[in-house]
């Protein structure tokens, strides 16, 4: 067994030495094929860590915004300005026990209108109190500092933290004053604002060019709330990846006239938009897997019309069908396998000065970002360098065939 195993080795190395030094058919086919296998491996790793970039980017902009998971009242009133709860809620007390569960905070919102010198822009403002995770915004702050909310529960902060697309918009800076204007019970109420801090997100659809984040206090006033009183709650998670789970036992907990959505559920075309990337990937890898394998069938055909006379040689001398068979076999898993290692080193080394050098640009207004995000998951990284090794293996054995109908008289005048 180990003599047959090494004569095979031999000879696999032999057509190797001999496929290098020569000038035949074969040498410029086989790199084809290493090279086929090399870029579509490349391609398959960049789909997935530009997949992987974009969702795990766009999800915490948008969870930034609004969490992962939020409990307003129940109630048929789809506006922004929803009706008060208490924020001493039993349910969501015994919710923070829960493993998954990171962090709650309250929040309350209030329609409105900016008004800047000559300008008006309509906003939403959002009122946040001390237990705010503040680790979004400070990431995304451009300019100025962060709220800095009073401990004392009769006085309230008149700072605000405004989006770039709003400052630009209505010509705003850090410490500049303005005055927003409010409808309640058919009569405009106002009141005047010092811009805190400047954000940037990149979410202009529908989040940094309409949220402006205040002392929840001023909500309270304005709806002529309590201290106690909120619009709901804010829930982050630990694992995304359990996330139904999570809003499922969130609804089992509260009480009934609370309603919980999680943020699949608050912004869905942004969610939809991320699973076609899902769709996009596992196209390109299919498609790219079948390249290889065509690639590898076709190398193999010619290798073995190119050694054909070794081939008849072989078979005079007493060598087995099976055995030759192995020999071709042997042979292309070593150009496999330097393809995957080709592209191994072609897709992660461009992925890592993608990340570290943002080459490729994109229009953030379209995408949300201003730099083609990626990132690597290894055990997608894994999985694709086995089924392309496994896939590869089993394209080969429909060409290793053709040895088995070669004739040896045939084969050796063959030329």
């Amino acid at each position: 067994m180990a003599e047959r195993w090494l004569f095979e080795r031999l000879i696999s190395r032999r057509m190797t030495s001999q496929a290098a030094a020569s000038g035949r058919i074969s040498r410029p086919i086989v790199r084809v094929a290493v090279g086929g296998i090399a870029v579509g491996l490349a391609v398959m790793l960049l789909a997935l860590a530009v997949m992987n970039g974009f969702q795990g980017e766009i999800r915490k902009k948008v969870i930034g915004f609004g969490s992962h998971i939020q409990i307003t009242g129940y109630d048929s009133n789809e506006s922004l300005e929803a009706d008060s709860l208490s924020r001493f809620q039993p349910g969501v007390e015994a919710l923070k026990q829960q493993p998954n569960i990171r962090h709650i905070q309250v929040f309350a919102t209030k329609a409105g209108l900016v008004k800047a010198g000559d300008q008006l822009s309509g906003v939403v403002l959002k009122g946040i109190d001390r237990d705010f995770d503040w680790s979004f915004f400070r990431q995304n702050l451009r300019e100025g500092k962060l709220l800095s909310l009073p401990s004392d529960p009769d006085s309230s902060s008149t700072q605000v933290l405004i989006s770039r697309v709003i400052a630009n918009k209505l010509k705003l800076n850090t410490g500049d004053k303005f005055r927003m204007y409010f409808l309640r019970e058919n009569a405009t109420r106002q009141r005047a604002f010092t811009v805190a801090g400047i954000y940037e997100t990149g979410l202009t659809d529908g989040f940094d060019d309409r949220f402006i984040l205040c002392d929840i206090r001023q909500v309270q006033k304005l709806n002529n709330w309590s201290r106690d009183a909120v619009a709901g709650f804010e829930i982050l998670v630990n694992d995304f990846n359990q996330l139904e789970a999570t809003t499922e036992l969130v609804r089992s907990e509260i009480d009934v006239n609370l309603y919980a959505e999680s943020i699949r559920e608050l912004t869905p075309q942004i969610f939809s938009w991320l699973d076609v990337l899902d769709v996009n990937a596992l196209i390109i890898i299919a498609l790219m897997l079948f390249v290889s394998m065509i690639n590898m069938i076709s190398a193999l055909l010619i290798l073995i019309l190119d050694r054909t006379q070794m081939i008849g040689i072989l078979k005079a001398m007493g060598a087995a069908d099976r055995q030759i068979m192995r020999v071709f076999l042997m042979h292309a898993s070593r150009l496999i396998g330097w393809g995957i290692l080709i592209g191994n080193v072609l897709g992660l080394g461009l992925c890592v000065l993608q990340k570290q050098f943002g080459i490729a640009k994109l229009d953030e207004a379209s995408y949300y970002l201003s730099t083609v995000p990626v990132h690597i998951e290894w055990w997608q990284v894994i999985a694709v360098n086995a089924a392309t090794f496994v896939l590869c293996q089993v394209a080969l054995l429909l060409p290793a065939l053709v040895v088995s109908r070669i004739s040896p008289v045939k084969a050796i005048r063959f030329s």
